[in-house]
């Protein structure tokens, strides 16, 4: 979803969401995740152990749409298709046995970690005119 409303807000395309977008997600950025997986594997007698990893702060798939075309800059519509069947109307992950466990939560808010993504994609979009030119 963040990958796909990414490209699509830098190329000024329509943003499409699926159903009401009023479903929920939580997102953790690659670093927080990476840096729970590392202390998972540090800790001493864990294995076997279920541990969510993640953020719990839930947001709407259409206020995280609507957060990605501000921070591109665009005015970008949005477009909707119908809901998968299988789409979960809500995912949003229990982290307490990870931060008494591990001693781990996130620690990138949501703009910052899309403000992070957006600079990665207005990248690969530069190199890819440039190796086109």
């Amino acid at each position: 979803m963040v990958p796909t409303f990414s490209v699509q807000a830098l190329a000024g395309q329509p943003l499409t969401i699926f159903g009401s977008g009023l479903q929920t997600r939580s997102l953790c950025y690659v670093s927080d995740t990476v840096s729970g997986l590392a202390a998972l594997m540090e800790t001493p007698d864990i294995d076997g152990e279920v541990v969510n990893l993640g953020c719990p702060e839930e947001r709407t798939i259409l206020d995280i749409a609507q957060t990605i075309a501000v921070l591109a800059g665009s005015s970008c519509r949005i477009e909707r298709g119908p809901l998968p069947a299988d789409d979960p109307a809500r995912r949003c992950p229990d982290i307490g046995k990870a931060q008494r466990r591990l001693g781990w939560q996130p620690e990138t808010d949501l703009r910052t970690g899309l403000e992070r993504t957006l600079a990665y994609f207005r990248e690969e979009a530069a190199l890819a005119r440039s190796a086109a030119a």
